[in-house]
């Protein structure tokens, strides 16, 4: 949809090459990304990674709803979860989108544990991952190091950042509450140095780009920046 809203907006389609978009998307836009790169994913999945890694990944079969601090209520918060899981997400349908205009794509901090991580041996396109390895939102062995298990080598580690959380994909960073659940899942951790890091990312992400989608004989390098 976003494609095709700038497709039909004269002063910027006029300098757009349509027919190779690159796609990049952090947390449920990775999710995104994935699903465009050939990942098939269903809720199933999704109750059963719940069902089975609740206690470790909380946030994400829950949200920002609340969070698990150790009290004697965390039992009933992940028993309540997983009753809610079970009677929203009871659909077994399979799911899988693709556009033929979208020619890389790159998911950073993506949810993933709903994906059947063997739909992506083989991407359809040009897929990269950034990794947060201290992201506590979609911790990594059940999310991206998941579908980097199963992709490469036929994808590609665009950053792994050891000292990064699942906020780095937000730049800059939001005003977070300090204390909240969005400021505990989102915020930097004390050793992760943003303001080398993120050019750092920013520059991966764009030669990633690059190297995917120039290909195309009436768009050079200098005119790919400027879009």
């Amino acid at each position: 949809m976003a494609i095709d809203v700038v497709a039909g907006y004269p002063p910027l389609a006029a300098h757009l090459s349509l027919d190779a978009v690159g796609v990049f998307g952090g947390s449920a836009g990775g999710h995104t990304a994935l699903s465009l790169a050939g990942g098939i994913w269903s809720n199933q999945r999704f109750r059963e990674h719940c069902d089975k890694n609740i206690a470790q990944d909380f946030s994400s079969c829950v949200g920002f709803i609340t969070s698990l601090d150790g009290g004697w209520l965390d039992g009933l918060k992940m028993w309540f979860a997983k009753q809610v899981i079970a009677a929203r997400f009871s659909d077994d349908s399979v799911h899988q989108y693709e556009d033929s205009r979208i020619k890389a794509a790159i998911a950073m901090v993506p949810y993933a544990a709903d994906f059947v991580p063997e739909s992506l041996s083989n991407p359809k396109i040009p897929l990269g991952l950034v990794i947060a390895d201290k992201d506590v939102n979609q911790v990594p062995k059940f999310h991206v190091e998941a579908i980097l298990n199963a992709c490469a080598p036929r994808c590609e580690v665009v950053m792994r950042m050891p000292d990064a959380g699942h906020g780095a994909m937000l730049s800059p960073m939001p005003p977070l509450e300090p204390g909240s659940i969005g400021s505990t899942l989102l915020s930097d951790p004390p050793s992760f140095d943003r303001t080398q890091e993120i050019p750092e990312l920013n520059q991966r992400i764009t030669d990633f780009f690059i190297r995917n989608l120039l290909h195309q004989p009436k768009l050079d390098q200098q005119d790919f920046v400027r879009q």
